[in-house]
Order: C-alpha cells, then structure tokens, then sequence
C-alpha cells in the first residue's frame, strides 16, 4: 500500500514538474510576443494560462484525495500540503506571464516596449524564464542545492527591476504616460515571477529538510 502511495507522489512532483515547465515556456513566448508585437504568440499564452490552472484544480484535488486516503506522516505530509502551495505559485506565474501577453495584445500592432528599455525587458524576461527551469529542475530532482541557486539568480531580476524604475524616474523619459504605466507594470510582473519560482525552491526545502530557508518573502 505504503509502494503506491509513493509512486503518487512521484506523479504528483512530476506533474508539478511539467506545470512549471509550461509557466517557464508561457514567459518565454510572452516576452517575445511583447518584444516582436506578436498577436498569436500572444493568444497563444493566454490558452496557456487556462491549462495550467486546469492542472492546478488537478494537483490540488490529488493532494486531498491522498491526505484523506492515506494519512501522510513527516516528510510525506509536508509533500502533499507543499504540491497544493507549488501549484499555487505555478498557477500564479501562468497569470503573470499572461498579463505580459494582454499588454503585447492591447498595444499591438505597436510595441508596448520603447527602444531604450528593450534591453532592460530583454534580461528581466530571460532571467525570469531561467528561474522557471531552474525550479523545475528542482522539483523534479528534490535537490536543496539547485534549490540555493534560485536566490542568486532571483538577486539579478531584481537590480534589473530596480534598474528599470531608474529610468522610468529620470527627468529625459520623453515615452509619454501611457508607456511609462505598461513599463512599470511589465517590470513588476517579472519581477513577482521571478519570486515565485524562488518560493517553489524554497518549499521544496522545506519538504526535505521541514526547514525554511532565509530568502525573502513574497509580499
């Protein structure tokens, strides 16, 4: 009884494994949406966003079943309680790269990114994408190593974000309002993306060790 149950668990982290893996992707093809003003890549994202929060009434439904039918204990109980929280956070990065796409869709066909903050948009997005695999890999592995690595690469997102408000601040933005608004916004999406897939790192560390380590919390 006790060797099924496992083999649950296995599907339940390798379908949290394949969300993450659509999240990443979803950002991947926001980003270019919103940089080359794609319409279907766009669309495209949005259908995206509707399987990943199929899947996470999926996840969530498995984890009940199995804390009512097999009474979890330790590691296991934290497992099955974290896969509903990851699925969460999985759930909410589809969202977020879907808010990418809408603005790509409600400037097309212009680009809702001006040229002198392309650059900026450009590395935000990447690094949001790499956080994505990066926790994916660590959701398949279980690895609090690969997990660790998470916070550096989230530190990256960060400065460009900080970065971005820098220029948005400057007394020479001559992009108008409007554009300063979807920039603002667009950063922050990214940034919130980014702190997502930290925060799957850290449950899975919390899963393996039922301690959390000191990254920052999402607010």
């Amino acid at each position: 009884m006790r060797a099924v149950f496992h083999q649950q668990l296995t599907a339940l982290s390798a379908e949290l494994g394949e969300m993450c893996g659509l999240a990443a992707s979803a950002m991947e093809r926001a980003t270019q949406a919103l940089l080359e003003s794609d319409l279907t890549l766009a669309e495209e994202v949005l259908d995206t966003h509707e399987l990943i929060a199929l899947r996470n009434r999926h996840v969530e439904q498995t984890a009940f079943k199995l804390l009512a039918l097999q009474q979890p204990v330790a590691s296991e109980l934290r497992m099955v309680v974290g896969s509903m929280h990851i699925a969460a956070d999985l759930d909410r990065m589809g969202a977020l790269a879907s808010h990418v796409a809408r603005i790509s869709r409600l400037r097309h066909p212009d680009c809702a990114v001006p040229a002198d903050v392309r650059a900026s948009i450009a590395a935000m997005g990447a690094g949001a994408v790499k956080l994505a695999r990066i926790a994916q890999e660590v959701l398949i592995t279980r690895d609090p190593d690969t997990a660790a690595r998470l916070r550096a690469e989230d530190d990256a997102v960060d400065a460009e974000h900080r970065h971005l408000f820098t220029l948005l601040m400057d007394h020479h933005w001559q992009d108008g309002v409007s554009c300063a608004v979807d920039v603002a916004l667009l950063s922050r999406y990214y940034e919130r993306f980014a702190d997502h897939a930290v925060e799957i790192g850290k449950r899975v560390v919390f899963e393996a060790t039922g301690g959390m380590p000191s990254h920052k919390k999402l607010a």
